[in-house]
């Protein structure tokens, strides 16, 4: 491929959907507060397809080798953020931010095609969202996302509401009419834990089998969609159930009403969803 070729390719690939679908979700995460300094990270997987349009997937950058093999990736193909980098310069500088790789053919390392510039490795949390990936394609085969975030009052509400899941649960439905329609799953919620670490990788793909939103506390969120658009959009509407926890909680006169489980059940009927019967006490 001519050094012409090349040129061509790095500036149309900016162009991509993926690419600028990455660019914009980064910046607005960002631009609400969740993903301060390098925190937060995200991780598509694309098809071959979708790849190959405006790139040479025969040319590898780098190899990268993992500590934690994943066969079940084999020859996938992903956008991911980089380790350090800041969602707010994703816009400017996105071939420093991103990189899109391929899991190798044995799942023991990564091979980087673009971005990641100057040696920069792929996100810490890479063993987390690789291990999700796992577990929700298997529930999901229509699964593309994992979308991590520090969303600013659902961390809050890990600090003054109790960590159980149920009751996690209950609260955000009952903040919000939206919530039940739009995680009938509930949300999952691990122990606090040493981020970036094998260890939380599985246990976050654990909850990941039962559900799509799993709360790190004190920490952020993990979420899981069918795409960039539907992963934020689950991230957005948890941290607008937590706003109005936390806004409601700090009222001096406290909770005087909220949703009824007979008004959820409704719900669940009006909209054909089918919430856990453990969620209902009433």
């Amino acid at each position: 491929m001519s050094v012409m070729n090349n040129v061509q390719i790095n500036q149309t690939i900016l162009d991509a959907p993926f690419i600028q679908d990455m660019m914009n979700n980064t910046y607005d995460m960002w631009n609400r507060g969740w993903d301060e300094l390098n925190g937060g990270n995200i991780s598509c997987l694309l098809d071959e397809g979708e790849v190959s349009n405006y790139l040479n997937v025969n040319h590898v950058l780098r190899t990268i080798d993992l500590a934690f093999p994943v066969p079940e990736l084999a020859g996938k193909y992903f956008i991911v953020t980089g380790s350090g980098k800041y969602f707010r310069h994703v816009r400017e500088t996105p071939e420093e931010c991103l990189g899109i790789i391929r899991v190798s053919a044995d799942g023991e390392s990564i091979e980087l095609l673009w971005g990641l510039r100057d040696g920069a490795p792929p996100t810490s949390e890479l063993a987390s969202h690789f291990m999700s990936h796992i577990t929700r394609l298997k529930k999901d085969p229509s699964h593309r996302v994992i979308m991590h975030s520090h969303t600013t009052h659902l961390i809050a509400m890990t600090f003054n509401h109790e960590l159980n899941e149920v009751f996690f649960t209950r609260t955000l439905w009952k903040m919000c009419t939206e919530c039940l329609v739009v995680f009938p799953e509930g949300v999952g919620i691990l122990p606090w834990m040493v981020p970036g670490t094998d260890e939380i990788g599985r246990k976050t793909a654990e909850k990941m089998t039962d559900f799509r939103l799993v709360v790190w506390p004190h920490h952020g969120i993990f979420g899981a969609g069918k795409s960039l658009s539907e992963a934020f959009g689950l991230l957005e509407t948890v941290e607008k159930a937590a706003h109005i926890y936390m806004l409601t909680s700090a009222h001096k006169e406290g909770i005087r009403q909220m949703i009824t489980d007979q008004d959820l059940k409704a719900l669940a009927k009006r909209f054909s969803v089918n919430p856990p019967e453990k969620y209902f006490t009433e």
